[in-house]
């Protein structure tokens, strides 16, 4: 019997899956047997004896959940000398590293793999805005990200006109953040990328080929650096650490992927005319960032600092332009006489040759008769000057720049060279589009508080204290910058705890005393962040009076009436738990699109999301389609934090995938059938929504708010400890007192759970809603229907997957508090046994089989890791160590970073 087009296409995934799977899992023999290779090498045989005990019978008390055998390893591990006990925990951290390498290369071949098949299947279909997605194989794609797909079906409900409007309006926008969740050191990412340069080199080699024993060599030489380079960082990076760190990203992948996106993008939009038609993709990434912008809590971001993480950003962007015209240009070798200039171009030459004539004559004796070719060397060195800062060759702004190349382009089509005019020559004009000459818009943040007391003495009168004058000179700088690169260098200013609408007028009120009669030459956005849940639930009310302000009112009418709004997942999280976060959230959304929609708005709402699931972490693609109906509309905007940047941005494969995927949700999040089923599901399930809510929240308050909660906290997971670690430039407190949780920051509250396997943050207060509504039947028709629900449910089976019960009971025993480590376990085990029965699935996982085998994998090693981490924090507890450097911990931040690498979704 002949197979539907659908059953075909998931069979040639399933061999495209598991071919795959075959070459992961040699990866990780490979890469496992080096590097006993290397521990043999470096600490004889006793040392992989060690190591190799450990882990038998860390898998053995996994596999066969008996607790004797885990009590087998937790004697192994206690028995080490503090010397061998770091060495094994430093083989397992290695480890970890490798293995997360290779499930990045096995996700780059899928990738390519998958879109192979897209490429045979959508042979002869004609373009993304041509035809119905019907028989495509568009459903799948849509479903798993393809924007092309996505386009398709958007056409099929919206029309051809109106489905290329919203492809044109289309925006996304990762902000990158110096929230750093991992724990690894620069030097040690460098040696992994390294390694994973040389796995692909492998892969292209034929069995039996000489070069292979030389990779292998190499291979060996890279991961004797990476064992031996100290996994600890002695001093916290600084936010111009920060900086550079984030440029790394756009040097290696995002200048080079970025036209790549849009360039399959357009190929796909008019296939018949790929390389040749006029560009109708739109440049619609837009990248933000908050290093060197953030100063919330941060006493080493000052105005200074964010003047020079500008410049870092600019220098790499230009220079990054500069390249890039210069290849083309000296590619660019079309005869006049074949390919005459227009009047226009000609117009531009003779502007050229009176701004620089000696730098229009140099050029002009190598490419006498090529006048594209010595248009664009002369844009190149343009480039270069503002670059330099050399004011008399300098372009005044991305908007000159892109005038000349428009200016190129069009006479490259007028003369018939439309290749040349539609090809590599676009590529620099999107990226010209995309970065400008400030490559991320920079984006401050302070804290209200801070406003208001800056406010108090610049009222007041009288001598102004160090750190009110420096928020006034942050203004300057914000003034000196938009002059230097332009206005979307840096305009956005997000207050943190935004509580009222006077939170937002002292901003305007502050850069008024800061810059006199200049302020209204420089552009300032207020953007109110709403974190906690108190003001979630008013945060329309303080909107309607923002409006009052007039100084939002003459931002509205520059802007056309945009608006951005931001939402804490972290800390709305942190005040009334996972479950109720979420569902105020989403309450918050609604609300605040109809607000926009009444007031005629064009609403961007900036998601505060989090690596970690406690943060609003997981597959971002679900939690956009998942959002209320109004709320997207094509404009996404999400930080992207910690080990995410370097996961979704680190490989140009995966990069591509994620911009694309980010794109396509945000395109579909807006669809009339998405927007229906969210805005039927959010009716129809209502009063389920209330008694999950009100629930969830009683439970975890009775666990938080708690006496002697905090401290208890402190004691049973390595919060304390997580501060010693040089993770970034941001302390882990807005203050130091271990009595409140307060001032605790979100990332080492929810980074401190997931060491102690517990996940608490991600999960707590779930099973006791679940069994509250009590009604089967109804929770398995919303996890079905709803999709808020159904990613909810995904998403906490995801963290507790990663949990242990029997590691975390011994976590919890360090507190002497049976009392609240039994609740912490009762809810534990109740919020399982409640998924199992919401997804009729003994597995956590059901939803996300391949998720499942990779946390199935790594569990039993990060099992071993946990069991000499309890090991040093037990004796930390009892008194044993008196300093962050004796050996308990020291082995207590190494297990740290070997967990972080082994959970992932760390914070």
């Amino acid at each position: 019997m002949p197979q539907s087009s659908e059953s075909a296409y998931d069979r040639d995934r399933e061999l495209v899956v598991s071919d795959i799977d075959a070459q992961f899992r040699a990866d990780v023999s490979l890469l496992g047997g080096l590097l006993g290779t290397i521990l043999t090498e470096a600490g004889g045989q006793d040392l992989f004896d060690d190591v190799e005990r450990l882990r038998h019978a860390a898998i053995q008390a996994h596999e066969t959940r008996d607790d004797e055998a885990l009590a087998e390893a937790e004697r192994i591990a206690a028995e080490f000398d503090p010397s061998r006990a770091e060495q094994v925990a430093r083989a397992f951290t290695v480890y970890f590293h490798l293995v997360n390498l290779a499930e990045e290369h096995q996700r780059v071949r899928i990738l390519r793999a998958r879109a192979e098949q897209r490429e045979r299947d959508s042979r002869g279909a004609g373009g993304a805005l041509e035809g119905s997605a019907a028989g495509s194989g568009a459903s799948h794609d849509a479903a798993d990200g393809s924007l092309s797909a996505a386009i398709r079906l958007l056409v099929d409900e919206v029309g051809v006109d109106e489905a290329r409007a919203r492809v044109a309006g289309l925006r996304f926008h990762p902000v990158l953040t110096a929230h750093p969740t991992e724990a690894r050191r620069r030097a040690i990412a460098s040696a992994i990328r390294r390694i994973g340069e040389l796995i692909d080199e492998r892969d292209d080699l034929a069995p039996g080929d000489r070069t292979v024993a030389e990779l292998d060599r190499r291979l060996l030489e890279e991961i004797e650096i990476l064992w031996r380079t100290a996994p600890i960082r002695t001093t916290r990076p600084t936010p111009l650490d920060e900086v550079r760190t984030a440029m790394g990203i756009f040097d290696q992948t995002l200048f080079e992927v970025v036209p790549q996106v849009y360039r399959g993008i357009d190929d796909r939009l008019q296939p018949d005319a790929a390389g040749r038609g006029r560009a109708i993709a739109p440049a619609f990434l837009r990248v933000g960032s908050w290093i060197g912008g953030d100063r919330d809590g941060n006493p080493y971001v000052t105005s200074e600092i964010t003047r020079e993480a500008a410049a870092i950003a600019a220098e790499h962007v230009l220079l990054g332009l500069e390249r890039a015209a210069t290849r083309i240009g000296r590619t660019l070798t079309l005869d006049a006489q074949d390919t005459p200039p227009s009047d226009a171009l000609t117009a531009l030459l003779e502007a050229q040759q009176a701004l620089a004539p000696k730098v229009t004559a140099t050029i002009g004796t190598r490419a006498p008769h090529e006048p594209h070719r010595r248009v664009l060397l002369v844009i190149a060195e343009r480039i270069a000057a503002t670059r330099r800062g050399d004011a008399e060759l300098a372009y005044d702004g991305p908007e000159a720049l892109l005038a000349d190349l428009h200016a190129l382009q069009e006479s490259l089509r007028d003369g018939g060279a439309l290749r040349s005019a539609n090809g590599e020559l676009q590529h620099l004009i999107w990226q010209a589009e995309t970065f400008g000459f400030h490559l991320a818009e920079l984006e401050v943040r302070q804290h209200s508080k801070v406003h208001r007391q800056a406010l108090a003495e610049v009222r007041a009168g009288g001598e102004l204290g160090e750190m009110t004058q420096e928020v006034l000179a942050l203004f300057r700088v914000i003034a000196d910058l938009q002059r230097r690169y332009g206005v979307r260098t840096v305009r956005r200013y997000i207050v943190s705890f935004t509580q009222s609408p006077e939170d937002l007028a002292n901003v305007y009120e502050l850069a008024a005393a800061a810059l006199g009669d200049s302020v209204d030459d420089v552009a300032i956005d207020v953007v109110p962040l709403f974190e906690t849940f108190a003001d979630l639930e008013a945060s329309v009310e303080i909107l309607d009076r923002m409006l009052e302000l007039d100084q939002v009112q003459a931002r509205l009418a520059a802007t056309g009436r945009k608006v951005e709004v931001m939402l804490g997942y972290s800390d709305s999280s942190k005040d009334v738990g996972p479950v109720s976060a979420t569902l105020a959230l989403h309450g918050a959304q609604a609300r605040i699109a109809a607000w926009a929609d009444r007031n005629d708005i064009e609403l961007t709402l900036f998601h505060g999301r989090g690596g970690a699931l406690g943060r609003g972490g997981g597959p971002a693609n679900e939690a956009v389609l998942a959002q209320p109906a109004g709320s997207v509309d094509g404009r996404l905007k999400i930080t992207e934090q910690g080990e995410v940047i370097f996961a979704q941005y680190g490989d140009p494969a995966i990069a591509k995938r994620h911009l694309e995927q980010m794109a396509s949700a945000a395109l579909l999040a807006g669809s009339p059938s998405n927007e229906a089923r969210n805005r039927a599901a959010d009716e129809r399930f209502a009063d389920l929504a209330a008694t999950l809510d009100e629930t969830s929240r009683t439970r975890f308050h009775s666990l938080v708010k708690a006496d002697g909660f905090a401290p208890w906290f402190a004691d049973v997971t390595p919060m304390e400890e997580v501060g010693h670690l040089a993770l970034g430039s941001r302390p882990a407190r807005r203050g130091l007192s271990v009595e409140s949780l307060d001032d605790l920051r979100a990332i080492p509250w929810v980074f401190s759970w997931s060491q102690a396997r517990i996940n608490l943050a991600a999960w707590f207060g779930l099973g006791t809603a679940l069994e509250a509504v009590g009604d089967e039947a109804l929770l398995r028709e919303a996890y079905a229907e709803w999709p808020l629900f159904t990613a909810m449910i995904d998403n906490f089976s995801m963290s507790l997957a990663k949990t242990d019960e029997r590691i975390a009971a011994r976590y919890l025993a360090l507190g002497d508090r049976d009392d609240l480590a039994e609740l912490v376990l009762d809810e534990m085990r109740l919020t399982k046994q409640w998924l199992g029965r919401v997804t009729q699935s003994d597995e956590l996982l059901v939803a996300r089989p391949v998720l499942a085998k990779a946390v199935r994998l790594r569990s039993p090693y990060v099992d071993a890791l946990s069991l000499l981490q309890l090991r040093a924090l037990a004796a930390v507890r009892a008194g044993e160590a008196d300093l962050p450097s004796d050996d308990h911990h020291r082995l207590l931040l190494l297990t740290v970073n070997g967990v972080a690498a082994g959970v992932q979704n760390t914070g």
